[in-house]
């Protein structure tokens, strides 16, 4: 008497639906990814090896030719502080991310860092990588 059944189970195993739902993620971020755009002013950033970190905070631009901005919107460098604590006023932790080319002399750059020190903002300058 033969007892055993004629259902035999194979040790292969299809990749097909695993490519599939590969695939789909692919698409998915690759759509995503194009739709993130920057808020930013095009500028030349000195270069280092740290990298900056991207939480909610107000960045501040200085040109090679001493304009200030603040995200994308130009301010003058008298109501820069005035402005930077209007717009910072209701964050928890207000950061600012300064971006200031290679050209700008440091003594712009310390200016902002004071204004952001005597209201006890946190600075993150902003480099380009290697």
């Amino acid at each position: 008497m033969n007892i055993r059944g004629r259902n035999r189970i194979t040790p292969e195993f299809n990749m097909s639906s695993m490519t599939d739902i590969v695939f789909l993620l692919l698409i998915f971020f690759m759509l995503a990814s194009t739709l993130v755009t920057t808020n930013a002013i095009d500028i030349l950033l000195p270069k280092a090896s740290g990298k900056t970190e991207n939480k909610k905070s107000v960045a501040v631009s200085i040109q090679k030719d001493l304009t200030y901005y603040i995200d994308q919107k130009r301010v003058g460098e008298s109501v820069l502080e005035r402005e930077l604590v209007a717009v910072l006023s209701n964050e928890s932790k207000p950061t600012i991310v300064l971006r200031a080319e290679k050209s700008v002399p440091v003594d712009n750059v310390v200016k902002v860092m004071d204004i952001a020190n005597r209201n006890k903002f946190k600075v993150i300058l902003a480099v380009k990588p290697n």
